[in-house]
């Protein structure tokens, strides 16, 4: 999610996601150095040398958290989580329940942090942000490859021996993401942030072609890639679980919930399930934060009791083998 922008190092509440025509347009992530296990990219993964900002209700930084838990990366890398709701100042840190103060740069604002590291950054101010302790800056913005550093460059750190990308399905899995990023993770976006009808038909159109040809391919094997979890399956996964309580709604993407779909919904509850999926997951944060602060969408901010979904109920994956 994005929490307003920066000018030069300051700070607006310009918040227009949209062209000229109506499509909902994003603006790039711009810290894109990585952490490598032999240190060549100055970045040396090191236990306790990184710290990372998220929001639970944010797709793109719960992508990064669930790699965290899985990898069994907790103790190596500290994290930071923000208030549910943004402020006029974008995200904040609060001492609401679910949250962690900045332990690291004791901010206020998340902003603060893209300051200390650029003090004339121009850009959107999101998570998730990888923090370097040792240089006091950012590492990474940019979810899909702080995701990679965490399962790959960090692996001698990892206390739950978990490959999600294989050498033998990496370029798959490559491919996957991919095919699912614009159409799926951020199609709900395209949808709720239309401003006109021709570009929010055009989005809601893809998005559910894509779900329904996933739900062929988990008609015939249990994950992404086959019948082993990798990369590919955190990305849809962070979609999903926000689905019927948020986008349904929220967005507009309301042909059909993931609950009508009868592999989409069981493949759901399998990875929701998984305790390290589980851990992550906070339905409170993630309502709160789309509908109370998106209000060019909801100006009323009034959040919806419902709907009522049971991630716990049994589950027909383990069919295909565990």
């Amino acid at each position: 999610m994005a929490s307003g922008m920066m000018i030069a190092g300051k700070w607006t509440t310009n918040r227009n996601k949209s062209d000229s025509s109506g499509k909902f347009s994003e603006i790039p992530t711009t810290f894109r150095d990585r952490v490598t296990a032999d240190g060549k990219s100055r970045f040396k993964a090191e236990a306790g040398r990184y710290h990372l900002y998220v929001a639970l209700g944010c797709p793109w930084a719960h992508r990064t958290l669930i790699m965290r838990e899985l990898k069994g990366l907790n103790d190596a890398i500290s994290v930071s989580i923000v208030d549910p709701i943004m402020s006029d100042q974008g995200w904040l840190f609060s001492d609401a329940p679910g949250t962690i103060p900045d332990s690291v740069n004791h901010a206020q604002y998340l902003q603060e942090i893209y300051i200390k590291a650029d003090p004339k950054y121009t850009g959107r101010v999101t998570v998730p942000v990888l923090w370097d302790k040792q240089s006091s800056t950012i590492v990474n913005n940019e979810s899909r490859e702080i995701m990679r550093i965490f399962d790959v460059e960090f692996a001698q750190f990892a206390t739950q021996k978990i490959d999600l990308y294989p050498r033998n399905l990496q370029q798959q899995i490559d491919e996957i993401i991919d095919a699912i990023y614009l159409p799926i993770n951020a199609g709900v976006y395209r949808a709720g942030f239309a401003t006109s009808q021709a570009a929010y038909e055009e989005a809601v159109s893809e998005l559910f072609d894509s779900l329904s040809l996933w739900e062929n391919t988990l008609s015939k094997q249990r994950y992404l890639c086959g019948n082993q979890l990798t990369e590919a399956d955190i990305c849809l996964f962070v979609t999903l679980y926000r689905f019927d309580s948020v986008y349904y709604g929220h967005f507009k993407c309301n042909l059909w919930r993931i609950i009508d779909y009868s592999n989409l919904w069981n493949y759901l509850k399998d990875l929701y399930q998984r305790p390290e999926f589980k851990a992550t997951c906070n339905l409170n944060h993630t309502k709160r934060g789309y509908y109370v602060s998106m209000t060019e969408i909801n100006p009323n901010r009034i959040v919806p009791k419902g709907p009522i979904i049971d991630f716990e109920a049994e589950h027909d994956r383990d069919r295909f083998g565990t």
